[in-house]
This record gives structure tokens, C-alpha cells and sequence, in this order.
């Protein structure tokens, strides 16, 4: 970190106004799904018509939760509001210095686009000198690793695996949608909201690309293809559209549903040809990227073996995320990082005769761990083959955000931070120069530390 650390410019109830980038300061608009947030109301309260911007003088700096390659994250206070958030921060220096600013621009332009029960709520984003800052929801249930954990055995029971494992793709069915490549996902990305749902976290690893939304016909519902019956308007416009990376700011999400002008009558649908709906098809097959990223026991094939890789990266790792969750353990984990990647590539898949999981969630388990990307399941039809496998049969996939989730985090007691401007136990600490890989030590000696990581 540069001279000054974070905690030095939180402390006190000013900042110097020279620190602040006002016109980098930007609330985000609301978001459909979280009308009545009372996050919201604390956001417009705060800012008012026509008021100063947000920044680091609006906000209480309360503890370090956690911190990642690109930055750390805080739990602060909107002052004023007794509202409480999670601040990713990032340093200019650092990111500068180790050529990663692209990857934090990404983030917040992802972030911007988001609106999904699942995924995060960009509230505020503002800069400083010295700080990029993101402004999200703090989710006080901690993550999945840590509740792994805490499980009987540190492993999951196939109902609640399912729960999880529902919500996640749904998040990731909405990503590809938008032609967003996750390529991060892992338990500790995975964080747990005060209620018990999920919220993945961290796109700084996201994959931006070309997609083109299209509804098929499918003659039964457990079909595995059908006839393409409409394109759909694309999420790109033709000029934009490309088939691979694309740049940070010339990515414009448009509805995906065709206009009125050109909308066909249900029956054109063949809604009632067979009994079957159609199917909405956004994955975007066509992008490829030669990127190496990833954490060792979660990375596909196609990424250890240099080949360029795609959406179905994506697939692989729900597939890891789904057996670690069921075992308690990754399948492919060697002794070291080499020797899971020589595992990841050339070793079979195999299950441990305890604990016993049931044989549909092995098979979908094996769909979805396929070392050639094109012959894994969802590789062309993406969430929806997933979403018609037995393991998620009698699931209503519309009602998910409403099902009863199987723990339910302990209250937070914001009280203790009554009085504290920062905790004491990391204003001795600057932000990390490279990500921690061991998430599941807490280093802190503070009993009343929320076992939280944002990363």
C-alpha cells in the first residue's frame, strides 16, 4: 500500500475534500429485485437530490472482512443511516503496479450490470487519490466453505447440497445470459445473506463476450435438442458484438425479449406442441480465451492444457463446487498444486465409498465432469440441461428464491461497533500485495470477528 494505509485515511469523521474524485463518484440505479431494500433508502437518504456524492467520508470504517488479489473488504457504516455495507477497496499503486487495473475495471462495470436475487447489488462506486471503492451488500452469513465446515462431517446432506447447487446455477444461467464467463466459482466465492440464500461474489476473474439468446422448441422436456423456432434479440448490438473478449465499456446489455413489433403468438412457440415449452438458450459457446486462471483444484482441463477455454469452464466447476459440497473434499486434490493439475488432466474421476451419495447426484456429477468441454452436459444448452437432470427433479425452479434455505446465520451484533472507528486488530495491516489461498484460517484474535470472506 502507498504511504498512507486505508484505516489512516478512514480515521476521524473528516476527510480531507482534495482525496475525494467527485466526479468519479456514482450511484448505481435501483434495481428491480431489490425494491425496498432498506440499503437503498440509506443510499438516497444520504445522497438526497442534487446533494454532495458519496465517499470515504460518508462511511465508518468498522473491520477488515477479508481481501483477495485486487483488494481487500471492509465492513463500514453509512453514517448517519445505522447501515451497514461491504467497501471492496482497491489501491491504484498496487493495481498499477502489477498491471491488474483492467481486471478491476471489469468488476465494477460487471457489478453495474447485475440484477439478480443471486448475485451482488453495486450500490456506490468512487475513487480517491489513492482508492477504488465498491460499495455491496454485506452478507453476514460468512461462506460456504466456512459453513462446510461447520456441517457433521464437513460435508452437506444431498437436500441441502441441492439447495445451494439451484441457486448457484441460476446465478450462473444469468451470467452467461448476459455473455459473462464466471471462471471463479469455489466455496469461498460462494457468501451466505443474513436470510440464508446465496450471493456469488468476485468477477474480477470474469470473462466478457458476445452471446445471442435464442428460444428452441424441444419435443419433450428431458429432450437433449430441438428446432430452432426464433432468434431472439441479442444482448449485443451487431456493431458491439464480437466472438471473444470484450473490453472493458463497450458491453451494452438490450432486452432479450423480442419487441412487440416482432413478437410471435404463443402457438408460433409450439407451447402446446407435446406439452413442452420452449427453451431459452444463452450460452455463449463461441467465445475463447487463453487466459490461465483460476484456483488449482477448481480449474478445467481445457485451462491447465492451454487449449483456449469457454462457458463451459463454468459447468466444470459447478461440477467440483457440487461434489465438494456432497464429500466434503475436491476429487482431483494431489499433494501439491502440480499434482492436482497432473490430476485434473489425467487422472479418473472417482467417488469415496463414504460418505455415500446417491447415484443421481453421481451422475450428474460425472455430466458435469467431462475432461472434453463439447461432450460435458450444458455445453451447448447450457443451465437448462442442467436444470432437467433427476438431481433437481420436483424443484420449481420459479419459486427457488422463496424455498426455506437449510441454515440460517446467527444475527449480527452491530452494537459492538458502537463505538469503534476501526477495529484494532487490523489497523496494523496493509492490503495484500497477492491473494491468500488457506480461506479457512482466521488470523485474528478478536473473539467478536465475523467469520466473513468477501474473496
Amino acid at each position: 500500500m502507498s504511504s498512507m494505509s486505508l484505516e489512516d485515511t478512514f480515521q476521524g469523521s473528516k476527510v480531507s475534500d482534495s482525496t475525494e474524485t467527485s466526479s468519479s463518484t456514482s450511484t448505481t440505479p435501483l434495481k428491480p429485485h431489490t425494491g425496498g431494500d432498506v440499503r437503498w433508502d440509506a443510499i438516497n437518504s444520504a445522497t438526497g437530490r442534487g446533494g454532495p456524492a458519496l465517499g470515504l467520508s460518508n462511511f465508518r470504517l468498522l473491520k477488515r472482512l477479508g481481501y483477495g488479489d485486487i483488494g481487500s473488504v471492509y465492513l463500514v457504516e453509512l453514517r448517519g443511516t445505522n447501515t451497514y455495507f461491504a467497501m471492496k477497496v482497491m489501491d491504484k499503486g498496487s493495481l498499477a503496479s502489477r498491471n491488474k487495473l483492467l481486471r478491476a475495471q471489469t468488476e465494477r462495470e460487471i457489478l453495474g450490470l447485475l440484477d439478480h436475487p443471486f448475485l451482488p447489488t453495486l450500490y456506490s462506486h468512487f475513487e480517491t487519490d489513492k482508492f477504488y471503492c465498491l460499495v455491496m451488500e454485506f452478507c453476514s452469513g460468512g461462506n460456504m466453505h466456512t459453513l462446510r465446515q461447520k456441517q457433521p462431517n464437513k460435508h452437506f446432506t444431498e437436500e441441502a447440497a441441492r439447495f445451494y447447487a439451484s441457486e448457484v446455477l441460476l446465478a450462473l444461467e444469468y451470467l452467461h445470459m448476459l455473455g459473462i464467463v464466471y471462471r471463479d466459482l469455489k466455496p469461498e466465492n460462494v457468501l451466505v445473506r443474513d436470510e440464508g440464500h446465496i450471493m456469488l461474489s468476485d468477477f474480477d476473474l470474469s470473462l466478457r463476450c458476445s452471446v445471442n439468446p435464442t428460444l428452441v422448441k424441444s419435443s419433450s422436456v428431458h429432450g437433449g435438442g430441438g428446432n430452432l423456432t426464433s432468434s431472439v434479440s441479442g444482448i449485443l448490438d451487431n456493431d458491439n458484438a464480437v466472438q471473444g473478449c470484450i473490453q472493458p465499456s463497450t458491453f451494452f446489455p438490450r432486452n432479450i425479449l423480442p419487441t412487440k413489433k416482432n413478437r410471435k403468438s404463443k402457438s408460433d412457440f409450439g407451447l402446446f406442441v407435446g406439452g413442452s415449452l420452449p427453451e431459452l438458450m444463452a450460452e455463449p459457446t463461441n467465445v475463447r480465451s487463453m487466459s490461465f486462471v483460476g484456483t488449482h483444484e477448481y480449474l478445467a482441463p481445457e485451462i491447465i492444457r492451454g487449449e483456449g477455454h469457454g462457458s463451459a469452464v463454468d459447468w466444470w466447476t459447478f461440477g467440483i463446487f457440487l461434489y465438494e459440497l456432497l464429500h466434503g473434499t475436491t476429487p482431483f486434490k494431489g499433494a501439491g498444486n502440480r499434482a492436482t493439475l497432473f490430476n485434473v488432466v489425467g487422472q479418473p474421476l472417482r467417488f469415496p465409498e463414504t460418505p455415500q451419495v446417491g447415484a443421481i447426484a453421481r451422475d450428474l456429477i460425472r455430466g458435469l465432469l467431462v475432461k472434453e468441454p463439447h461432450k460435458r452436459i450444458a455445453y451447448k444448452r447450457g443451465a437448462t440441461e442442467i436444470k432437467q437432470h433427476p438431481f433437481f427433479e420436483g424443484l420449481n425452479w420459479a419459486l427457488v428464491r422463496s424455498a426455506v434455505p437449510p441454515s440460517i446465520p446467527e444475527p449480527v451484533d452491530f452494537a459492538q461497533y458502537a463505538s469503534k472507528e476501526a477495529s484494532a486488530h487490523c489497523s496494523d495491516k496493509k492490503m495484500p500485495e497477492t491473494e491468500s489461498h488457506d480461506k479457512s484460517k482466521n488470523t485474528s484474535t478478536d473473539s467478536s470477528y465475523i467469520d466473513f470472506e468477501y474473496f
